[in-house]
């Protein structure tokens, strides 16, 4: 089997975990800037999964994904979307076409009505160019270009993995926005694809990601990989553009940001979150933390704080036909 990291969609980026259906509906509106969307759990109760954001001058990127089997109706989008599965066969419904999985990039115009079925564990990715998607790709989703588009988000969100900070993510968004437009243009040249990872890198990966408790120690992470200390040096640096060392710290933050994001405390405990994760001096950890997502560890908190004094207004969900 091929070598790869495991799956990070944008996790770096988390904005909501283990919500509510309420306050869910109040975020994937806000975050996906579909005011006209409508979301209904199949058990009709419990926490409805995780949603993730990033957006950056030239578009925004969601990431879905379900904990429970839900249906995502939107009838009202005020641009056209690409929608992308990335787990979990979900199932996609047209207006004018009847439900289907799907399999792989789809292109929604504005005006067309959508229901997304995901069921439990299901993600699926969502991308809004601020310019628009032109309809010379919406019209055929069989052309050779739209296929090379999925090639373009997929090697996005490998490189997702190794954002080096908030400034680097924002910049390959970017790239990816304006790649995605040359496409169409057929101006861009055809996506490389990512390389596998070399074993040994993700040896690295997995340690890191699955032993939050170690301390990181460059010698035995270099044994652990199967290389000198200056190899996986070099080899890290080749293949993602990060340190061993900055990709430690980086995790640390994320796992420090999951904790953030899921705090319903009402002093929440940043300094110990911090401190559990290795960050002793709390005003360092705080500038660390701004560079590597934008933007202050209360800022996090704030952002689910406010979801909770907004509540949906929901409507009949129109028929697709």
């Amino acid at each position: 089997m091929p070598n790869k990291a495991p799956d990070q969609e944008l996790d770096a980026y988390l904005r909501l975990n283990r919500a509510f259906p309420g306050e869910w509906l109040v975020a994937l509106r806000k975050l996906s800037g579909w005011d006209g969307v409508e979301c209904q759990l199949h058990s009709g109760s419990g926490t409805a999964g995780a949603l993730s954001a990033l957006t950056s001058g030239l578009g925004r990127v969601v990431c879905i994904q379900a904990s429970q089997a839900m249906e995502i109706t939107c009838w009202s989008a005020s641009d056209p979307v690409f929608l992308l599965p990335l787990a979990g066969d979900p199932e996609i419904a047209l207006q004018g076409k009847p439900g289907q999985p799907m399999l792989h990039l789809t292109a929604a115009r504005s005006s067309d009505r959508f229901r997304l079925r995901l069921p439990r564990n299901g993600r699926v990715m969502i991308l809004r160019p601020a310019a628009g998607i032109p309809d010379s790709l919406i019209k055929d989703e069989g052309d050779k270009r739209l296929a090379a588009c999925q090639n373009l988000i997929t090697e996005y969100l490998h490189s997702s993995s190794f954002f080096r900070d908030d400034a680097h993510a924002r910049e390959l968004t970017d790239d990816l926005f304006r790649q995605l437009a040359a496409m169409e243009r057929n101006e861009g040249a055809p996506p490389r694809g990512h390389p596998e990872l070399d074993r040994r890198i993700v040896r690295m990966i997995e340690k890191i990601r699955q032993e939050p408790a170690w301390d990181f120690n460059l010698r035995e992470l270099a044994s652990h990989s199967g290389v000198s200390e200056r190899n996986l040096y070099f080899l890290m640096k080749r293949e993602t553009g990060m340190t061993p060392y900055r990709f430690y710290q980086r995790n640390r933050l994320i796992r420090v940001r999951r904790r953030l994001v899921d705090c319903q405390c009402e002093v929440p405990h940043i300094s110990w979150y911090a401190a559990d994760e290795g960050f002793s001096h709390l005003g360092r950890f705080a500038a660390l933390y701004r560079e590597h997502f934008g933007e202050l560890p209360s800022e996090t908190v704030q952002w689910r704080r406010n979801l909770q004094h907004r509540k949906p207004v929901s409507a009949p969900a129109p028929a697709l036909d």
